[in-house]
């Protein structure tokens, strides 16, 4: 795991307070605090903080931390990526039960277009970075786990490269991927700052900090981004019941980024594509990797609306995903 040099805690501290209003700051998750250096930037911010630590040699001294702070601190035992598995029974420390912890928080579901009840804020583990950023966004489009309690904000320290192909524009066909569309139109994505990987240390045994090598992208920060979840990203026909469909095409889309998109409807067994395109405005030679995220979002509802779309289609596909996340 990554942990934040002292230096760099002022710098966290105003970036999340970025667009918060006077008086007292919200309730914050933070996850993987280990020796607690931006915690303690946290508190003396002003925020009243829930420390979820999975790592058992850092708890003590939390514990100390959290018994001096007069309740403005909580410390819990979980690991945030391990919220929610399938296994059946009572779970065990790290695993998390969602429900349990918002519980404790005295978190309460609000509608999906009420405020944020609840930021997060992190450092993603390098380690299965890519896989732990699909299972937030299915978790969105679900509107389950932390999502079941409304439009969740994340702040996440994710890779430069990372945050490069949740950025990327149609037409960067090496970039722009099915990750990218989902979040983009998901959240809405901003960079409240980039820090060199030099001002993080590590708890690995050699010291190193396990930099990952990437030929294609740049990959020399870690970027603090936050992800708040779009208020209207369930209108027109997408909603949480029908969303991994939606992502299912969406990746399946992208299997052959360059293929075209009549190409593809073809392969759906879809009648009346020259329509259904000219309707949507959209090129018939456009390629996938040239759709815009909200093309994909207009596709899959004017697909719903027709009646020619078949939800079995990716049936298969969204039940070996739901069991691989999982």
């Amino acid at each position: 795991r990554f942990i934040a040099c002292p230096q760099l805690a002022r710098t966290v501290r105003r970036c999340l307070q970025r667009g918060a209003g006077p008086g007292p700051q919200p309730l914050l998750l933070e996850f993987a605090p280990g020796p607690g250096i931006l915690t303690r930037a946290l508190l003396d911010a002003g925020f009243r903080v829930v420390a979820l630590e999975s790592n058992s040699d850092f708890l003590t001294d939390l514990q100390s931390l959290e018994n001096s702070q007069d309740g403005q601190l909580k410390v819990i035992h979980g690991d945030f990526f391990r919220l929610d598995p399938l296994a059946k029974g009572a779970l065990k420390p790290p695993a998390v039960s969602s429900d349990k912890l918002f519980e404790t928080m005295g978190i309460t579901a609000v509608p999906w277009r009420a405020d944020v009840p609840l930021k997060i804020f992190g450092i993603v583990p390098q380690q299965l970075e890519r896989n732990r950023l699909w299972r937030l966004l299915f978790a969105m489009y679900e509107c389950s786990s932390i999502y079941r309690y409304g439009r969740v904000e994340l702040n996440l320290f994710i890779s430069e490269k990372e945050y490069t192909v949740l950025t990327a524009k149609p037409g960067e066909s090496k970039i722009y991927q099915a990750l990218t569309v989902l979040a983009q139109l998901g959240y809405e994505i901003e960079l409240l700052h980039k820090e060199p990987w030099s001002s993080f240390a590590t708890n690995l045994k050699n010291g190193g900090l396990a930099i990952p090598k990437t030929v294609r992208l740049p990959n020399d920060h870690l970027c603090l981004v936050r992800l708040s979840p779009q208020q209207n990203l369930f209108t027109g026909g997408l909603k949480p019941s029908n969303a991994s469909t939606f992502i299912f095409m969406v990746k399946q889309s992208f299997a052959k980024p360059r293929s075209k998109l009549t190409d593809r409807l073809n392969s759906w067994s879809l009648d009346n594509n020259d329509a259904l395109l000219k309707a949507l405005e959209i090129p018939k030679n456009a390629a996938m990797c040239n759709l815009y995220p909200e093309d994909y979002k207009r596709l899959f509802e004017a697909l719903q609306n027709s009646g020619m779309f078949a939800e079995t289609l990716f049936n298969d596909e969204v039940l070996a995903s739901t069991r691989t996340r999982n």
